[in-house]
């Protein structure tokens, strides 16, 4: 079973601080991804799920799906980008739908970004 590294995730509270103070965001009707450029050589994903998304048994599903979903998306295009994945209220997806959103949520902030580090 391939799982994500440490190092492939954000786990310390000034990690996500910095990337919500960067505000460089896009969203769809599944998920909200911040982004921020970083120094580390490896995209890194970090999770915010809150409690208004499920009990316990659903925001594990969706952090799992998330992970997944990251985990099997092509990562080496997003080297020196750090993702704040958060799910939106309210809304039930697939696996594959999470991975479809997540795939095209992370192209478009990688997009962002290079436009405004310009």
């Amino acid at each position: 079973m391939n799982t994500l590294s440490a190092d492939d995730r954000i786990r310390h509270g000034r990690d996500f601080q910095t990337v919500f103070q960067n505000r460089c965001s896009v969203a769809d009707d599944i998920l909200i991804v911040y982004s921020q450029k970083t120094e580390h050589a490896r995209a890194r994903l970090g999770l915010s799920v809150s409690k208004k998304v499920g009990n316990a048994v659903v925001r594990n599903r969706w952090k799992r799906c998330i992970r997944e979903a990251f985990r099997t998306s092509h990562r080496a295009e997003y080297a020196h980008v750090d993702f704040v994945v958060i799910p939106r209220r309210n809304v039930t997806a697939s696996q594959t739908q999470i991975a479809q959103s997540l795939r095209n949520l992370m192209r478009r902030a990688a997009k962002k970004l290079n436009r405004s580090q310009r």
